[in-house]
């Protein structure tokens, strides 16, 4: 009898813990819940030969977000994109591009779970804001999950899976973290699509810190993609360099092994007669100069080989100006002369690339 008495007093305790709890949830949402989003449109023109088009206005990018902070610990991002032309891919409509929860409360071991950024490279997870360019260099494109070289549907870098990362060991004056580490298991198929196989894709990624703007780093990928029932490998490792300030420099080195959906026959399995060879690299530099405040001159060396050979060797030499109008509004102007040794047709030609950027 005392138990039940025992129980029946505590029953209201605990629906005051449950309230107060319930409470605290709705008024973080309220209170810790942002929204925002950009916009990114361009104009360019290029004089390659052999095109059926020289280039034309676009809607690079129209990206919205709502970030959330509840109960101290937990971080939560919903994010829904817009690119290109709606009717040239199913992918470019308006479809999911990050969908993740969290938890931050060890910042040695933070833990997500849901749909976002790849642990592989410096540029993939970087904002558009960030790049400095037209767009991302052509290794972190073709080797870095964006467009995927193996066929894979435009996946901006992002996969489904869970996370660990954190930063540990302070050093210097300014106490910085000295090492930050990634590691990382994702389905393997991109963006919004479910697993198609039995086998998952392993990445990790470790950073050293000299510097508080100064990143060195090391990165691995050993998975695979699926499509059609044919799945290709994806065993990847790269190494870079990252120093973010007024100045910035970056560069990095990603060598693939694996081939292409494509390479094989979809009606037989088997390789194609004409298929190419199962590796592929690529590596850019690029440095960045404040002009003033407002403005900064970057430029770029940009190469992908896409058969890891001289004669699949594409190069791009890069120079780019952006202007700050305000602190959301940038115009940015692109020169790039592109060297396609791969092409048959129009292997040298020259692009201009206008872009205005705006925030909210």
């Amino acid at each position: 009898m005392k138990k039940l008495l025992f129980i029946l007093m505590m029953i209201p305790l605990g629906c005051q813990a449950q309230t107060n709890v319930g409470k605290k949830l709705v008024d973080d949402i309220k209170q810790n819940t942002t929204f925002g989003g950009y916009v990114i449109a361009k104009y360019n023109y290029y004089d390659r030969e052999g095109q059926t088009k020289n280039g034309g206005f676009d809607i690079r990018r129209f990206r919205v977000y709502v970030d959330s902070r509840i109960l101290d610990d937990f971080y939560i991002r919903g994010q829904m994109q817009i690119s290109g032309s709606p009717k040239e891919s199913g992918e470019n409509g308006a479809h999911l591009l990050d969908a993740f929860v969290e938890w931050q409360k060890y910042k040695f071991a933070r833990v997500k779970f849901g749909q976002f950024d790849r642990a592989f490279t410096f540029e993939v997870p970087f904002n558009p804001w960030k790049i400095g360019f037209f767009d991302n260099a052509q290794v972190i494109n073709m080797l870095g999950g964006m467009t995927d070289r193996t066929g894979e549907h435009k996946s901006n870098g992002r996969d489904i899976g869970v996370q660990v990362q954190g930063d540990f060991l302070p050093i210097g004056k300014d106490h910085h973290e000295f090492i930050h580490y990634q590691a990382a298991v994702y389905n393997g198929q991109g963006i919004n699509h479910a697993d198609a196989n039995k086998k998952k894709d392993l990445m990790g990624m470790v950073c050293l810190k000299p510097l508080k703007d100064l990143s060195i780093g090391l990165y691995g990928w050993a998975g695979n993609y699926t499509e059609e029932n044919i799945t290709v490998d994806r065993n990847r490792w790269g190494c870079g360099v990252d120093y973010e300030s007024d100045w910035v420099f970056r560069a990095e080195y990603i060598t693939s092994e694996g081939y292409k959906i494509s390479d094989y026959s979809k009606e037989t399995g088997l390789l194609n007669d004409n298929a190419g060879t199962n590796h592929a690299d690529g590596w850019y530099a690029a440095v960045g100069v404040p002009v003033t405040p407002k403005c900064k001159i970057y430029g770029k060396w940009d190469v992908y080989r896409d058969q890891k050979s001289y004669d699949s060797q594409k190069s791009q030499y890069c120079l780019s100006g952006e202007y700050y109008i305000m602190k959301n509004l940038k115009l940015q102007a692109n020169y790039y002369y592109t060297d396609d040794r791969s092409a048959t047709v129009g292997q040298h030609y020259n692009t201009i690339d206008l872009q205005a950027y705006f925030r909210f």
